[in-house]
Formats: structure tokens, sequence, C-alpha cells
């Protein structure tokens, strides 16, 4: 029961795996009527699915719970954004259980087997406490065994740089790198994720990896390293990702040079299939040689001022430098959905300022997104649907789609 079911497609795909066809929809009004009719009695449960917008019927939505309760049928309340008073209003009015939209896996399952079970009290929101990185020492943190190209071709790689704090640009690099290490059953690319923010490092805390002390003396001696020692410094997540953490200390950007970074980027390329760098925030006198060896340099930005003035900065400084700005994709982090035309025009208009394209579109992935970091988990494996994480896969296949073609076209 809904203002408008068609607002909650997740939910409708998870009706229709537990239910089959033994489910229905209706309008809040339509239920009022229902809800008193002989037909209700057959009713196992209610799934009321909310948004700020019906928070001015909590009243109605209260006495339909009520009466629903009356008759024995209990109320699941799927919430969208709601405040926490509403909810809290209407699970004292009797609802029994609540899932968070947009649904996690399993989310509605869990909740529709409690009522099953006849659980009297409502589960009240997870509170996730506060992780210590690598706290976790059940989790296997070794690399791949094998780390090997796989596809035979010329390594790809993808760079990743925030245009302003907070714009998604290590969450793009994990779960772009993650997407792309599980993209295909058979035979995945095999992928190593760099992180060489040096002072806002947030990769081994998105992985739930350990800090290594060795790194500072790695990347120090970068131009002498060989191949044996590059894999030593290798982190792994799932069996699947290799990972070059950043030093656990706060370090100055210019620790390393532009030829410490060409090594690693060599060693890197001649050891994987892909390879995604997390950029720092900052130009540094390294960033030239980043942007030269990608394949793609990821810019993200949001709708604000600060990322189109920064923009604006970037792209002066790269151009009176020469350098190549059409590898640039600039990458539109929480991108207005398809109904908020004036969010879609500020878009426009700002891609037409800049004077560029911005080529990929983010949705905002809510909180299920601070959830995955939090649990030091890439989004894929936390909410495999949610709409972020459903983007970011497209962009994996389209680029892993690329590199057969140029490896084939190659062969």
């Amino acid at each position: 029961m809904s203002r408008n079911v068609h607002h909650f497609d997740l939910l409708i795909e998870d009706m229709e795996a537990e239910l089959g066809n033994a489910w229905g929809d209706l309008s809040f009004a339509e239920a009022r009527s229902f809800i008193h009719q002989p037909g209700a009695e057959n009713l196992e449960f209610l799934a009321l699915a909310l948004t700020p917008k019906d928070e001015g019927d909590l009243g109605m939505i209260g006495e339909l719970i009520k009466a629903a309760k009356a008759r024995g049928v209990r109320s699941i309340l799927v919430a969208h954004e709601l405040k926490p008073a509403s909810l809290h209003e209407l699970l004292r009015l009797g609802a029994e259980d609540f899932v968070p939209y947009p649904l996690s896996n399993s989310a509605l399952h869990d909740a529709i087997t409690r009522l099953r079970n006849q659980t009297s009290a409502p589960d009240m929101p997870q509170v996730h406490p506060v992780r210590i990185v690598g706290e976790h020492p059940e989790r296997n943190t070794q690399a791949p065994a094998t780390i090997a190209p796989r596809l035979g071709g010329k390594a790809a790689v993808f760079a990743i740089q925030g245009l302003a704090g907070g714009t998604g640009a290590s969450t793009l690099a994990v779960n772009l790198a993650w997407e792309l290490a599980t993209i295909d059953k058979q035979k995945s690319p095999s992928v190593c994720l760099i992180d060489l923010d040096l002072q806002a490092s947030t990769i081994s805390a998105y992985l739930d990896l350990p800090r290594r002390d060795l790194i500072i003396e790695l990347l120090q001696d970068a131009r002498n390293m060989d191949v044996d020692a590059f894999k030593q410094a290798l982190l792994g997540y799932g069996g699947k990702l290799s990972v070059f953490p950043a030093p656990p200390d706060v370090l100055p950007l210019d620790l390393i040079g532009p030829e410490e970074v060409e090594a690693l980027l060599n060693l890197a390329t001649q050891c994987f299939d892909v390879v995604v760098v997390d950029m720092p925030h900052t130009l540094v006198m390294w960033t030239e040689t980043v942007l030269n060896r990608a394949d793609v340099f990821f810019t993200t930005m949001e709708r604000d001022m600060r990322s189109a003035q920064n923009a604006m900065r970037f792209l002066k400084a790269l151009r009176a430098e020469s350098l190549p700005v059409e590898k640039l994709n600039f990458v539109l982090n929480r991108a207005p959905g398809l109904t908020d035309l004036n969010g879609k025009a500020r878009v426009k208009r700002l891609a037409e300022s800049l004077g560029v394209k911005i080529s990929t579109l983010l949705p905002d992935g809510g909180l299920q997104v601070v959830q995955a970091g939090d649990e030091g988990q890439p989004l894929c494996e936390i909410a495999r649907r949610n709409v972020l994480r459903k983007e970011i896969a497209r962009l994996a296949t389209g680029l892993h789609k690329a590199m057969i073609s140029e490896f084939q076209a190659k062969a």
C-alpha cells in the first residue's frame, strides 16, 4: 500500500519473489475501505511503502495500521527517507517491523520471516559501532594467489580524482575495481587498486585492510623495487582484488616524485590487466605522470559552485601544460533523477559553462553507501541492487567490453 507503488520498483521485485502472484497494491484511500471488507480476513500482512510526502497523512496511515491490527493483520513499514520521529510514531501506533528503502539484499524476506515467526517486538534500526580498520583478523587479506595478466593484452589504467572533497572519488575507485575484478565468473581481469592519496586515504578503511609501515619505504625506493617486492606489498580483498595501500601516516604529497610513480605503474601494469589509481584531490608533480599513463582519467564532481570552480581551474592548469584533456571523463556524483527536470537543466548549464561533456552520471546511493564503508565492504556485497552500485557495474561492463575489443583487435 503506497501513494504510488511504481516509485518502489525494488519492493515490487521482492514481493513477486516472496509471494509470486499472491499480492496486490492499493492506494492508502483504497486500503481504508478494503481493510473493513470480508476479503481482508485473508491478508497475511501489509507492506506500507512510505516517502516524506506521506508524513502529512500519518494520522490516516496510523488508523490503517490499527484497523489491520484489530483484524490480526501485521504491518511492515518500507520507509524511504522517512523522518525518525514519523517512523517512531507509526511503530507506536502498531506497526510490527520496518525496513529502509532502497531494500538491501533479503531485507524484506527477513522481515516477513520475523512476522511469520510471530516476533512480538519490532526490530529497531541496527546501529553500527565504530570499526577499527583491520579489526577483523578472520578476514583473509592476502593478495590473490595467482597474480598475472589473464587477458593477454596491454594493461588498462583508470585513474580517479575528486575535484572537491566528498564527491565520491574513493567510493568510485573501490567499487569500480571490485566490479571489474568480479565481472566474469570464468575469466575476470586481474585488478590492482593503488591508493596514492597519501594524506586522506580511505581505501584501507573501505575494504577493512590493515595499514603497513613498509609502504613508506617501498614508495620512496620505488625505482629500485622489483616485481617480487611489489607483490609482497600487496593486500587482498575477497581473493579477487589486489590492493597497494597508502602508508599508515599522513605524509607530504611530495614524498614521491614522477619517477617513483612511473616505476610503480610500470610494475602494476606488468602484473595486472587493470590498474585503478585513487588520486589525491590536490594537483601534484606526478599528476601529469598518471594522466599520461591513464586510459581514462575520471574526475568526480557535484552540482555545486566549489566543484564548478575547481573543474574550471583544473582544466585551465592542464591546458596550460598541453596535457591530454581528452582523457578526462567528468563524473557527476549524486546526479538528478529522471523526473528532476530542474536538476537536469542545471547539469546541462554546468557542462556548457565548462565546455565539457559530463559523461558519467552517478545517482545518490543513500545511506547504504555509508553502511558499506562502515562495514568495510564494496557496495555490491551490502546492497547489490542499490542504484549507485548498478550504475558503477554498468560503467565497469562498458570498460571491460572496450578492453576485450582492443585485445581482440590486436590479436
